[in-house]
């Protein structure tokens, strides 16, 4: 009997993984671009190598007293598709121009990817970065796809 659990168990964590990858794909390839200010962040872990931890200015700006443990805001986009916070979503209809972006609430707020792992020798090349480039679906789920310098552009170190 344990042994069925066992593969019962071993085969929906199998099917699970890929559903998740496939999500998160699409969401990459076919989400909102939003781009999250990005507040002070930490640039290294000898444990880890080279990575930024990414906070988002955002966060600061949501009155806490507000929120669940995990929720959507509600986010307007400028022309260049930076996000600002609009208010806690409270499942009422969205106007025109108004996008979701699911948070957690772990302490301090957390909105979407908190960390950004990059190659060894390229910190000089992030130390530039000033948004957060999230793809984000319908239901406000996000997916970190790179980060952004101060002109909006994306920051891609070159090939050698």
């Amino acid at each position: 009997m344990k042994k069925i659990i066992f593969f019962i168990t071993a085969c929906i964590v199998l099917a699970a993984v890929p559903v998740l990858i496939i999500q998160k794909e699409t969401t990459l390839a076919e989400g909102r671009t939003m781009l999250l200010h990005l507040a002070p962040r930490d640039p290294r872990s000898l444990m880890q190598g080279d990575y930024m931890v990414l906070r988002y200015r955002m966060a600061r700006e949501v009155p806490n007293d507000q929120l669940q443990s995990k929720g959507t805001l509600v986010v307007k986009l400028d022309a260049n598709n930076v996000a600002s916070f609009v208010r806690v979503h409270k499942d009422e209809p969205l106007a025109e121009g108004e996008y979701l972006l699911a948070y957690r609430k772990r302490g301090e707020l957390r909105l979407g990817a908190e960390s950004f792992m990059f190659q060894e020798g390229h910190a000089k090349l992030y130390d530039r970065a000033r948004f957060g480039e999230l793809k984000v679906d319908k239901k406000g789920s996000s997916v970190l796809a790179g980060l952004c310098d101060s002109e909006f552009k994306s920051i891609k170190p070159t090939r050698k």
